[in-house]
């Protein structure tokens, strides 16, 4: 028989890399406080339903207290020895309470334990993303306000499309980062759901109260099929998907800054403070911390991928394999925390150089389709008003000459429609005006889109 609090049947230990090998130390210490958190629940139950005494249960309760006591003030540490933090805590327990603390593990699994720890702990901080978004939505939406009226290029396929404002562009972002918002809410809907009390696949013949630790645990409900409790790892997948698709947003536009920040833009500059410099080339400043968060990206999307892999050919119910699925959550937890943390504080920071951005929508042939539609709006059919306009802008490439600097008589001789009105509409800032569709770019509807979002996140 070995030392273990498993091992009657068992008759030999494995070497100390084994062990090693097997424990799950290294991501459990992340799960101390809701692993205990998760056992007096657990103990209040049993002692309420009498399955052990009122006195056992109130002593096993103080003894789990006075353990995360010890884990917070650094005294005790998880031991590889004893696999887990569910071993680790229950053999803290004994040392402090005796063998009542034996008790403690009555009418419960570890399969069904660490789902509950894992599930608590995702519950425990999808408010803290949630609240993180919110606010790096808040000082987008005040550098949107801001430049609500600076002019800059509209882009498809990285070249001058249409005249915007720079306000108008990071509306866009921030109604990905909504859809973030939305993403984590309804993950909180599969994750505040218990699996304690489901025990290793089949429940327990033990007459417990799953909705009374479902509520001390402030879980919404409980897994209604005690195999898919144990088994079930949605929620985490779903974590990671949202993180997924937020990194993603926040991808595209780490890569918009390192452009918009370059020599060849110009657009805006970044504070010294999220910034770095060469070692040697000293006139260098980079964006590298938008450059990191484009790169940690794939290691958010590989935490995705890992999980689906580990989760993708498993039989029903438990399986070791499952001992893979908290690493990559904790660690993208990080990641996404960090990044949205930088990203509130490189825009909260940033200077906008609106000459700049203004100048680069002046000198292109972006206003092409203020021309077609200018030439629709007098009874021309729009392809034949694309075709005119699209020799005008070969013509203006050739010689060039930018559509609103071409005389009026060279206008003329594409079209008799063209009238000297036809120079306001070729006006960067008119082009934009002219765009009061819901959620277009004119400046009043910006306005509208502002107000939209602040009323969302409640300002």
């Amino acid at each position: 028989m070995t030392d273990k609090l498993w091992g009657g049947r068992f008759t030999e230990t494995g070497s100390d890399r084994v062990q090693a090998y097997g424990a799950s130390i290294a991501s459990d210490q992340y799960m101390i406080a809701e692993d205990i958190q998760a056992s007096i629940a657990h103990a209040k139950m049993l002692g309420q339903q009498a399955i052990i005494t009122s006195a056992e249960a109130t002593q096993i309760v103080a003894g789990l207290q006075a353990v995360r006591a010890d884990f917070e003030s650094g005294v005790a540490t998880l031991q590889i020895a004893q696999e887990d933090v569910h071993m680790n805590v229950e053999v803290l327990l004994t040392e402090k309470i005796g063998p009542v603390a034996g008790k403690l593990h009555t009418a419960r699994s570890r399969n069904d334990q660490v789902a509950t720890d894992f599930h608590l702990w995702v519950a425990n901080r999808l408010p803290h993303i949630i609240e993180t978004i919110k606010q790096f939505q808040k000082t987008l939406l005040q550098v949107a306000t801001d430049n609500q009226a600076t002019l800059m290029p509209g882009y498809t396929h990285l070249q001058h499309a249409q005249s915007v404002t720079f306000g108008f562009h990071l509306l866009a972002y921030v109604g990905m980062l909504t859809r973030d918002v939305e993403r984590f809410e309804f993950n909180m809907q599969h994750t505040k759901v218990s699996p304690l009390g489901a025990a290793a696949l089949a429940g327990t013949t033990f007459a417990i109260d799953r909705t009374m630790t479902a509520d001390l645990l402030g879980f919404d409900d409980v897994y209604h099929n005690a195999m898919d409790a144990v088994s079930d790892r949605d929620f985490a997948i779903e974590f990671l998907q949202s993180a997924a698709i937020l990194m993603m947003h926040l991808s595209r536009l780490s890569e918009e800054l390192i452009l918009w920040s370059s020599y060849e833009f110009g657009f805006v500059t970044l504070s010294d403070a999220y910034a770095t410099g060469s070692s040697i080339m000293p006139q260098k400043k980079n964006a590298d911390f938008a450059e990191l968060t484009r790169g940690k990206t794939g290691r958010v999307y590989g935490d995705l991928m890992g999980l689906m892999t580990v989760m993708k050919g498993l039989p029903l119910a438990y399986n070791k394999d499952m001992q893979e699925d908290k690493q990559g959550v904790f660690e993208t937890y990080t990641t996404i925390m960090d990044a949205l943390f930088v990203f509130d504080g490189m825009f909260a920071t940033l200077q906008v150089n609106r000459d700049v951005m203004s100048e680069s929508t002046h000198n292109d042939f972006s206003n092409a389709t203020e021309l077609a539609d200018y030439l629709a709006n007098k009874g021309l059919a729009f392809r034949e008003a694309h075709a005119i306009v699209g020799q005008l802008v070969l013509q203006g490439i050739q010689t060039q000459v930018n559509l609103q600097d071409m005389p009026l008589a060279e206008l003329q001789k594409a079209s008799e429609l063209i009238t000297d009105d036809v120079y306001q509409i070729l006006q960067p800032m008119t082009a934009v005006e002219r765009r009061t569709s819901v959620g277009g770019t004119a400046v009043t509807e910006v306005s509208n889109q502002i107000k939209f979002y602040q009323e969302q996140l409640g300002e």
